[in-house]
């Protein structure tokens, strides 16, 4: 007998981090696997952060936190919002969670009734789905491709809204294709959803200054769009700290409130220690992120060569993040060294049989032509993974 509840046995396992597993396992089994899967930097916490943990654990920050997180540190993402994205946030817009994902399982929590729609601009972030269908949400997809830079156009917008549609959600920096939207785009699509006022936009921001485009828009900038848009960040991506689980939302005070009541039923505040450390990234000069950001930069455009170098791959240039989203879809129907590929996810367990080298199928995110490179690991790893995929693919 299953006792296991409806709710968790329908809820899919993140590919992202099963595949990471995977690639452990065979790692821990002797295989020289490369993996390209998981979405972290291979960088340090920059020292200047953690210098102020140890200052924190010094003066005893060790006793339970506000629910939506110190004051000092919401001033400080108030100070960030302000200077990075023209922002005025205060306060009071502000909760502090224990990393972005819980921002966005709070606000899906906060927001969604059964049955309404969430339009998603397809590929998406893996867990986008799986929260708001946990949360009694309907995920809308709207295909993208490769062609459009995997980028909505306002007409699909508006083709996709209906009388349930409760909200937008997506990624610029985009998690996986890299895409970044610019201001112009976003203007035409808040000219869109001017005319559908109770339609609600959650803007995830967590790659915001892992960025090559050279400019970066919030929504919530551009007119019309900051009432109705709950924009989420986070330290994980651009200042290496994953691991410290810290994230948050600037959002109308009504919604900030309801993600305070949430948490403090699920979680209550996030580690003191980590939060401490977090002033000190987000008072930055996003300037200190320099040199991270040229690496990526540069392993951006060693990737997209060496992939275009491959037959039957279609690459894209993507402005950020650390991700490529090649389309290998002339590969479906074909048979490689005894081995049929009828999908991407065929083609994602191929490279790793033969290649020894894990990705994420595209299918992961919402588009089946398409599979996920991470190129957050050395230029050298990069160099030698693309090499042995070019040859199992021959």
């Amino acid at each position: 007998m299953n006792s296991l509840s409806d709710r968790i046995n329908n809820l899919s396992t993140s590919q992202t981090l099963a595949m990471a597993a995977l690639a452990r396992e065979l790692k821990a089994q002797g295989k020289d696997i490369i993996s390209l899967s998981l979405g972290e930097p291979d960088f340090n916490t920059p020292d200047f952060i953690k210098e102020a943990a140890k200052k924190a654990i010094d003066e005893n920050y060790s006793t339970y936190t506000p629910v939506d997180g110190y004051a000092e540190l919401k001033e400080a993402i108030c100070r960030k919002f302000k200077r990075d994205n023209n922002l005025d946030y205060k306060p009071a817009n502000i909760v502090v969670s224990t990393g972005a994902k819980q921002s966005l399982y709070n606000i899906a929590q906060c927001m969604l009734n059964e049955g309404d729609e969430v339009i998603l601009p397809a590929p998406y972030w893996v867990s986008y789905y799986e929260i708001i269908k946990l949360s009694g949400g309907v995920p809308v997809e709207v295909p993208t491709s490769v062609e459009t830079d995997f980028k909505i156009t306002p007409e699909q917008l508006e083709k996709a809204i209906t009388p349930k549609t409760k909200m937008i959600w997506y990624s610029s920096p985009c998690n996986p294709s890299g895409s970044v939207y610019s201001r112009e785009e976003f203007t035409a699509i808040a000219k869109v959803l001017e005319k559908y006022p109770n339609i609600y936009v959650v803007a995830d921001e967590i790659y915001e200054h892992i960025n090559f485009s050279g400019t970066f828009c919030s929504i919530a900038s551009v007119p019309g769009m900051f009432e109705r848009t709950i924009t989420v960040n986070g330290v994980a991506k651009a200042f290496a700290m994953t691991g410290w689980r810290i994230g948050y939302i600037g959002a109308p005070e009504f919604i900030a409130k309801a993600c305070t009541k949430m948490q403090g039923q699920v979680t209550s505040g996030a580690n003191s220690i980590a939060q401490r450390a977090t002033i000190a990234a987000v008072d930055a000069d996003p300037k200190v992120l320099n040199y991270m950001v040229e690496a990526f930069h540069k392993r951006r455009d060693l990737v997209v060569g060496l992939i275009k170098e491959i037959p039957g791959i279609k690459i894209n240039v993507p402005e950020g993040a650390f991700y490529v989203f090649p389309d290998v879809s002339s590969f479906f129907g074909k048979t490689l060294r005894g081995t049929l590929i009828k999908d991407a996810t065929d083609f994602s367990m191929y490279l790793l049989a033969e290649a020894n080298v894990a990705t994420v199928t595209g299918d992961a995110f919402g588009n089946p032509d398409c599979i996920r490179f991470s190129y957050a690991t050395s230029e050298e790893l990069l160099i030698e993974a693309m090499r042995r995929i070019k040859e199992v693919l021959a």
